[in-house]
């Protein structure tokens, strides 16, 4: 681990690494989207691999940085925008112990206040307040698996929280994390959720027309409420037991690629504004061309 923004004991500072005389055996990755293309031109002259979480900051990675995207999602909007750049898909990991621990729930309704909507805070949970235990967490829990175990549905609508800052979810990890805990899941599927999320089969779509049908959903889950059995093939992808052999194909890839880039620059053409602009026209001509034959 190494800090940026100001010096940590026992952990080294990016500016004293960079003074050392040979970093072309080192890799650098980087991921806090905000701080990306400060910390790109920083170390330009070493390897960088970009770790991409949530996509919609603005700016552009080039060919000679690869990117390891959280999500299909995160890969999609980065294989359009920096379509030059070897990308890989390495999602976040679900530990062993994020499982259906078969206790009591006595929490009807459990929601994290964190990118909850207007819409669930104002409307939604005032009403199931009247027939159910709702929790609420506005604080750090330092047992959130416990607390997935004790409830039985849990609500995630961040749809409206991630607009206001004009980027995406991720990867979404609270709703898989309540579903491997055996919770019934109303969730938005904006973004990255849609990677796993797939209403009417493995979770309930939240904010559906109107807030009394919501509520009459939801009562009808907790009034006929099994926990979610979702096979443990349905989180292998998310095991450390598949994503360590996945990790390890890419580091070897990676490898291979910043050997091959010390030798040789790249040649193809990037998809930049002039570029677009290029084939635009160059489209417009050919049926033009066409018209005239």
């Amino acid at each position: 681990m190494v800090t940026y923004r100001q010096r940590e004991e026992n952990h080294p500072f990016i500016d004293d690494l960079l003074q050392q005389a040979d970093l072309r055996r080192c890799i650098f990755i980087v991921s806090w989207g905000f701080d990306v293309p400060k910390q790109l031109k920083k170390l330009s002259r070493c390897h960088v691999v970009y770790h991409a979480h949530s996509a919609g900051y603005g700016f552009s990675v080039s060919p000679q940085v690869p990117i390891l995207a959280v999500s299909r999602n995160t890969m999609g909007y980065w294989g359009m925008r920096s379509q030059n750049s070897l990308i890989y898909w390495l999602p976040n990991q679900l530990p062993a112990e994020v499982t259906n621990r078969h206790i009591n729930r006595d929490i009807d309704v459990l929601v994290q206040a964190r990118k909850s909507s207007e819409y669930v805070t104002n409307q939604l949970i005032p009403e199931l307040k009247k027939r159910f235990n709702v929790v609420v967490v506005d604080s750090f829990v330092d047992d959130l698996m416990g607390l997935f175990n004790q409830t039985k549905v849990y609500l995630y609508d961040s749809a409206e929280y991630w607009v206001q800052y004009g980027l995406t979810e991720g990867f979404g990890l609270p709703p898989m994390e309540a579903l491997a805990c055996g919770c019934q899941v109303f969730s938005s599927v904006n973004h990255a959720l849609a990677d796993y999320l797939d209403p009417g089969e493995n979770c309930h779509k939240i904010a559906g027309y109107a807030t009394g049908y919501d509520v009459q959903r939801i009562a009808t889950v907790l009034e006929n409420w099994q926990p979610n059995s979702l096979p443990e093939n349905f989180f292998a992808p998310y095991r450390s037991e598949q994503l360590v052999p996945r990790l390890e194909h890419i580091l070897t890839e990676l490898n291979q690629f910043f050997d091959y880039r010390q030798q040789y620059s790249s040649d193809i053409p990037s998809l930049t504004r002039q570029r677009r602009i290029y084939l635009f026209y160059k489209r417009i001509q050919t049926k033009l061309k066409k018209l005239k034959q």
